[in-house]
């Protein structure tokens, strides 16, 4: 036993914790829990905790099912408020075959990998992602539409808004999980806020964001609201992105830094840039992977549609944020496409591999889109080789198919699993008769 280990152990028996919570995800990225009592902590941490992965989706095959979760000691957290029978805390998994080798379909397994290769190129990776989501009132309807729960209008601020109270509580309950917060404000959409996450590596990022969607949920329980990470859920509002920031660090040292470089981005910076651009297409079903996401990124209000980059031009895919003066170590890149509802283990994972490999190929950064890509006619983007993002899911998941670089990152039994999984979800959906359909052809056909 490591002395993390010991000291997890020494701090449930001294705060009196009665419960805790094992987490990990299935591939698609739902949060899955069992709770064992702290006398059991030892020994799972010892030979692990069995369980049925057949039962998990993606995880593993029938004839594999047996498999074991490995609490992640660094990933101790006791959780805000009690139970009725005391405190509780949770741990996040690594889960393993019953011979010990790390599940290929687990999706912290995914990263892991992906950040081993940085590791052997000398870079450590951190994100800083911006998260938005919708706060409606509830109902027990579930034809009924979703009635936000205020007006309110991007950085608004109202004493009487119960988005603001929301905030407020929802921050404070991060903070005490040790999930650092950096902004938080209202969004553009009525019922849409936005919670920044702080800088940090990759993943505790991807564990962040999962514990952060749990407790966003929860808090809105608690103060009689619905909170929805669905990434378009409003007809005539803006969908709920997860903007992304990215940085390769060698020790303490930005490497995506350069004072001599445009927009005082390095060499290196523009080649992983280079490598997001030219991989972007194929990653998109993972970084948006539901049919619901192509409506957020085909409706414009900000949303990337286009494989281009700019400085400060938020039409494009990748965007340069303006550097703080001073601050190279704020030196990064902004990845737009991806939404709320991504499985970010392995969002990040296929983010990091896309950069490196035009690091490691040597890609050149086409040139900056300078105008609003999206007001742009077709023939104009035509003639500046700006392509465009999947249409659809479906057009997504042929794309991602033929890749090598999302195939090797996920792995064989996690690609081949995530790819069913969304053709099934692509035929269910094709197959609806909506609203809007009966409505417009009804009357008339």
């Amino acid at each position: 036993m490591n002395r993390q280990q010991e000291h997890v152990l020494q701090t449930i028996h001294d705060r009196d914790v009665r419960y805790i919570r094992l987490w990990f995800t299935d591939v698609i990225g739902t949060l899955k829990s069992v709770a064992i009592a702290p006398a059991e902590l030892e020994e799972a941490f010892a030979e692990g905790i069995g369980f049925d992965g057949s039962s998990i989706e993606g995880l593993a095959r029938v004839v594999e099912a047996d498999m074991l979760a490995h609490p992640d000691a660094s990933t101790f957290q006791i959780l805000p408020g009690k139970s009725e029978g005391g405190l509780v805390a949770r741990l996040f998994c690594d889960i393993s075959t019953r011979d010990g080798e790390p599940a290929r379909s687990d999706p912290r397994a995914v990263l892991r990998r992906a950040l081993e290769r940085a590791s052997s190129m000398g870079f450590g990776f951190y994100t800083h992602p911006e998260i938005e989501f919708y706060l409606f009132h509830p109902s027990s309807d579930p034809h009924a539409e979703f009635r936000p729960i205020d007006r309110a209008g991007y950085f608004d601020h109202s004493a009487r808004s119960a988005a603001q109270d929301f905030r407020r509580v929802a921050v404070a309950t991060l903070e005490s999980m040790n999930i650092p917060v950096e902004f938080s404000h209202h969004e553009s959409g009525p019922g849409q806020n936005e919670i920044d996450l702080r800088y940090t590596d990759a993943l505790s990022m991807a564990d962040n964001i999962m514990a952060f969607r749990t407790t966003i949920q929860e808090v809105a329980i608690s103060q009689g609201v619905f909170a929805s990470f669905m990434p378009k859920p409003l007809i005539n509002h803006p969908g709920s992105g997860m903007h992304t920031h990215m940085s390769l660090f060698e020790g303490d040292r930005n490497v995506f830094y350069d004072p001599s470089g445009t927009y005082l981005l390095s060499a290196t910076a523009r080649k992983f840039m280079a490598g997001l651009l030219e991989h972007a297409s194929a990653i998109t079903a993972i970084t948006n992977q539901h049919v619901n996401s192509y409506k957020r990124l085909w409706a414009g209000d900000e949303a990337p549609s286009y494989v281009c980059w700019g400085h400060n031009n938020r039409s494009a895919l990748v965007r340069v944020p303006a550097l703080r003066v001073g601050k190279p170590q704020s030196a990064r890149i902004e990845y737009r496409a991806i939404d709320s509802a991504a499985n970010p283990y392995l969002a990040f994972a296929v983010l990091l591999n896309a950069g490196l490999d035009g690091i490691e190929r040597n890609l050149e950064l086409p040139d900056e889109a300078i105008e609003d890509v999206a007001a742009m006619t077709r023939n104009e983007r035509r003639a500046l080789g700006i392509l465009s993002l999947p249409g659809n899911l479906d057009e997504a998941l042929a794309v991602m198919q033929e890749s090598e670089l999302v195939a090797h990152t996920l792995g064989e039994e996690a690609f081949s699993y995530f790819i069913r999984n969304k053709e099934n979800e692509w035929e269910g959906y094709r197959h609806q008769v909506t609203p809007f359909e009966r409505d417009r052809f009804l009357p008339v056909v």
